[in-house]
């Protein structure tokens, strides 16, 4: 992951080397040689993800210049949000490493403490799955188009949620591998700590507006930033609804920068007009010899 940009430009190489100073280990070395079973704990994939994320996005802004507009909105999905703040300039990126490392760890312990589930179900009305979800326990966690939502919550209820979604309509339902259930009450073991750590370093009033994953929303000041990042562990992600908003506000076109294309598909299936931009590998930020 980053493996390209790190050997091929020097603002990815000293941006990922930043990321290892400030963490007090090799995440580079982690990210390029693992072991896997390593980096898939949240603890490390957190500040990994976004590590490469800011990696790719200063490439772009070197490689790209005038190519790349400015942005009107930022958002980012759960995690994705800590690099929409650095990019929005409300967080550094070193502290947005140390915030994530120690969300990463909360999070973890919280799934080790109440262990948990999470589901994709597809093509099921939000109505009827939420119903589904008071029926048995389970929440949602991730409403990200409208055909598809994950939910979360105790193993038991996410299992009987799942059942019940085949049962009531959905073309698919899809178990996720994770460490626990996030975005739902069971993480709420992880806020005390994650509050204390924001409180902990300083905050900006972003340069751009960040759209809230709890609200769909903009944060402006520091203070809602503050607020959201400690809310958006037990909160549901409103994708669907950041996007519709960012759409009302006459955004056209989303670059999607960070490694994997997800999010874009997410936006197409939400937003089918709109232009999408992938900035996610080394051909798309420096397609000209470097």
């Amino acid at each position: 992951m980053g493996r390209d940009l790190y050997e091929a430009l020097p603002i990815a190489r000293a941006t990922l080397e930043e990321a290892d100073q400030a963490l007090g280990f090799s995440l580079t070395r982690l990210c390029f040689e693992g072991p896997e079973e390593t980096l898939r704990q949240t603890a490390f994939a957190q500040p990994a993800i976004l590590a490469v994320s800011i990696a790719m996005l200063r490439s772009a802004q070197a490689m790209l210049g005038q190519g790349l507009p400015a942005a009107d909105l930022m958002a980012g999905h759960s995690l994705g949000e800590y690099t929409a703040l650095v990019a929005a300039e409300s967080l550094s990126f070193v502290d947005a490493l140390r915030l994530v490392q120690e969300r990463g760890r909360l999070m973890q312990a919280a799934g080790e403490q109440e262990p948990g589930a999470m589901a994709a179900v597809l093509s099921l009305d939000f109505e009827v799955l939420q119903a589904i979800c008071l029926e048995t326990g389970a929440e949602p966690a991730n409403i990200n188009t409208p055909d598809q939502v994950v939910i979360s919550g105790p193993v038991a209820a996410v299992e009987a949620a799942a059942k019940l979604a085949s049962e009531r309509g959905a073309r698919r339902v899809v178990p996720l591998l994770v460490s626990g259930a996030f975005h739902s009450r069971l993480m709420a073991p992880a806020t005390s700590g994650m509050a204390a750590a924001i409180a902990s370093v300083a905050v900006q009033d972003p340069r751009v507006p960040v759209v809230s994953n709890g609200t769909a929303t903009p944060l402006l000041t520091a203070a809602a930033v503050r607020e959201e990042l400690v809310r958006q562990i037990v909160s549901p992600v409103q994708w669907q609804r950041s996007v519709e908003y960012m759409v009302s506000q006459g955004v056209g076109c989303f670059y999607e920068i960070g490694p994997g294309r997800v999010l874009t598909g997410l936006i197409r299936r939400v937003a089918p007009e709109a232009e999408m931009r992938s900035l996610n590998e080394l051909a798309a930020i420096a397609p000209l010899p470097v």
